[in-house]
């Protein structure tokens, strides 16, 4: 049985892989960890997260003690840290061959001129880029199979991408997809913010025009979108509504046969009529799509939900990693 190390494993999204693979997933925590300055270190995850109480196991600072038993030990490492912190634990676990499922943005792109623009810094690893795989399990099987660094998309991305990537062959090229998607505040994390607050929280629009999730859908869908995320008054799950113009003399039943890539997909699934909502996907590992189409304007309304803590960014990661040993 593989022994996985989660470091980050105090935050919302180290909490929830860490219950997965508590679960009975077939794979084990080797260990939790959280930074040398947490104030939560030596807690039980359990302590952290009282629905979890099966996680009896301590969360460990990462010292150099820590980092020897990771490499003597564990089979792989999941990255539920922020992607300053990332970027260097990664390319440690490559160093070392030892496979990393980074959650952060540090690895989405492979072209570093993106991360000056939105993550504010130069990246120190270039051809490392070259060498990461983006984990959209549904799309890049293939390439996580035996990958040595996986990129885990965000989850504004990964709502947006089941949704349109079926159909990209059949987009105007002229109508850029626009994208409103809604999450629940448990996507700005655990750390307490005033304007992240549950009684601060109303639904209002974010990042309009600037958020970095925008180029991350237009580099893997291949072509530009106007994305607009919001922020709702709910605990967790994104709802992404999605308006897009197609080629002329598209049909319902071209539609059809686009989303039937997702006929024998486990974690995707399109709905027979109408559309999805928050409720019908919150902690689980689905994203549910459901469409409507108007032949004679070729516009194409795509809903799409996920809980943004499972499919958007823990359950994903954990297809990820079972792709890796599975499929290899």
């Amino acid at each position: 049985m593989k022994k996985i190390a989660i470091i980050g494993a105090s935050g919302y999204t180290g909490g929830q892989l860490a219950a997965l693979l508590d679960q009975g997933a077939g794979y084990q925590i080797q260990g939790l960890y959280v930074s040398e300055q947490s104030q939560v270190q030596g807690k039980a995850l359990k302590d952290l997260y009282p629905a979890y109480q099966s996680l009896t196991q301590v969360l460990k600072p990462l010292n150099s003690q820590n980092k020897a038993d990771i490499l003597a030990q564990a089979d792989a490492v999941a990255l539920a840290t922020d992607h300053h912190v990332s970027v260097e634990l990664a390319a440690w676990c490559v160093e070392h061959k030892l496979p990393v499922f980074d959650l952060s943005g540090a690895y989405r792109f492979a072209d570093k001129t993106q991360y000056p623009a939105w993550y504010g810094f130069e990246h120190p690893y270039p051809k490392l880029l070259q060498q990461a795989v983006y984990g959209l399990a549904e799309w890049n099987a293939d390439k996580i199979a035996g990958a040595a660094l996986v990129a885990v998309p965000g989850c504004y991305p990964t709502a947006s991408l089941l949704a349109l990537k079926p159909v990209a062959a059949l987009l105007d090229p002229s109508v850029r997809p626009v994208i409103n998607a809604v999450s629940g505040v448990t996507g700005a994390g655990r750390k307490a913010l005033p304007h992240t607050s549950f009684c601060e929280v109303s639904l209002t629009p974010y990042g309009v025009l600037g958020h970095r999730h925008q180029p991350e859908i237009a580099t893997q869908l291949g072509a530009e979108v106007i994305f607009t995320p919001h922020l709702g008054n709910f605990k967790r799950g994104i709802l992404a509504t999605i308006t897009v113009k197609l080629l002329p003399g598209i049909t319902q039943a071209d539609l059809r046969k686009a989303f039937s890539c997702y006929d024998q997909a486990q974690c995707v699934h399109v709905l027979p009529e109408g559309f999805p909502k928050v409720d019908d996907v919150a902690c689980s590992s689905q994203c549910l799509i459901g469409w409507m189409y108007d032949e004679t304007s070729q516009y194409l309304v795509i809903g799409s939900a996920i809980d943004n803590l499972m499919k958007g960014a823990a359950s994903q990661a954990l297809q990820c990693i079972k792709i890796h040993f599975e499929n290899s």
